[in-house]
């Protein structure tokens, strides 16, 4: 086996995924490197700084920066690496069907630094049979490298323990394969999960579909109670509350992210677009802004009002706007109101206004991310205030 310089290269680094599991491989004493061609985020990790919140990665970032962790954004290193650990999107077009030109365009352009000696990890979700092609793929350009699919599992925010706490599904073709790559990720977990490529690409698929159809459910559960009047709240307590079978029942609220909606979405076009409850769930998750607007105009038009949005992550405690459903409102919302405010409190935005001024300077406030800081923010009675989560103890009627 070749002497290189690196143990493991991520490549997509310093993204959501790709810097946790560096930082994590570089705790347990590899040499790693971080591969990202981001000038900005490049400049803050080699502050000693995290470009996005992630609790506890960054004491662990400043243990391990120039001494186990290495960052570049040279795509020789990724000839230095004997592990080449890949976290590249994995999108969906504008017909809702994946697309793979970004993996065939990563791989030709790092042709010429990869050799047979090499094991390639593929970590991002990828449409099923994705992993052998991309084999296929390298060994009809004369790479016989080694081929993972050893997909992430983490709760965005909960990386740096869920990495070593979550079992690891590894997927491979052949045992050696197998054996190198579960003996890589045994340094973070105590329980390795050995599949065959194409079934860890569907398990992958079935977590978030299985997590999307969930938050589908609650939140279909809401709009029917908010179409008739009523205040879902009060049946949620009733149906919830010390009743064991209903455990997993969780409240509504935006559902959207970088991942849920798109591997849906995979699966559908996996199925040959007959995964009707997948279809079901987007409607659902993704109608949710519109109709509470509709809501709100049946009790008046929004011609003359003010409405503020509080919270435009795409969830909870979060900076990630990716995919946010609070954009998605606010683009509706620019069409029937008279003013839009928009106020995060952990994302900088032109245009965004305080969280205080937002409350005093609307008719209405959608809550559109529950961020635990706005706690204690004092909202009128006499504001409206549009509460899917009922984060304010207000009830969740529109």
């Amino acid at each position: 086996m070749k002497e290189r310089r690196y143990d493991v290269c991520v490549v997509g680094g310093l993204g959501h995924v790709g810097l946790p599991l560096g930082l994590s491989f570089a705790q347990a004493g590899k040499r790693v490197v971080l591969y990202d061609i981001d000038e900005k985020a490049m400049k803050t990790v080699a502050r000693g700084r995290m470009p996005f919140m992630e609790a506890g990665a960054e004491p662990v970032l400043r243990a391990v920066l120039g001494k186990t962790l290495s960052l570049s954004s040279e795509k020789r290193v990724v000839a230095d690496s004997q592990f080449v650990v890949v976290v590249i999107g994995t999108p969906v077009d504008e017909h809702l069907n994946p697309k793979f030109t970004l993996f065939k365009d990563f791989f030709d352009e790092i042709m010429d630094v990869i050799d047979s000696d090499q094991h390639i990890i593929l970590r991002s979700t990828v449409y099923p049979n994705t992993t052998e092609l991309i084999k296929r793929y390298l060994e009809s350009r004369d790479k016989k490298v080694k081929v993972s699919f050893c997909p992430e599992r983490i709760a965005q925010g909960k990386a740096m323990e869920e990495l070593r706490t979550l079992p690891q599904i590894v997927a491979s073709f052949d045992t050696p394969s197998m054996e190198e790559a579960g003996a890589l990720f045994s340094l973070l977990t105590k329980e390795v999960i050995y599949l065959t490529p194409v079934e860890a690409e569907l398990a992958k698929l079935f977590t978030n579909c299985w997590r999307y159809i969930q938050f589908a459910i609650s939140n279909q559960f809401y709009q029917i109670a908010m179409q008739h009047g009523l205040d879902f709240y009060r049946i949620y307590h009733a149906v919830t509350h010390k009743y064991p079978r209903t455990r997993d029942l969780m409240p509504p609220g935006f559902t959207a992210g970088p991942c849920l909606f798109k591997d849906t979405m995979q699966l559908a076009a996996f199925s040959n677009n007959s995964f009707f409850l997948g279809h079901a769930a987007m409607l659902i998750n993704e109608g949710l802004p519109n109709l509470l607007v509709q809501k709100l105009k049946e009790k008046g038009s929004l011609k003359d009002k003010t409405v503020g949005i509080l919270g435009m992550a795409f969830k909870a405690n979060s900076d990630d706007k990716r995919e946010s459903l609070s954009y998605k409102l606010q683009k509706i919302l620019e069409i029937e109101a008279r003013r839009v405010l928009c106020s995060d409190v952990y994302i900088q935005e032109e245009g965004f206004v305080p969280a205080e001024a937002l409350v005093r300077e609307s008719d209405i406030v959608i809550l559109g991310a529950p961020h635990s800081a706005y706690a204690g923010l004092a909202i009128p009675e006499e504001k409206c205030l549009v509460d899917v989560w009922n984060f304010f103890g207000r009830g969740g009627q529109v």
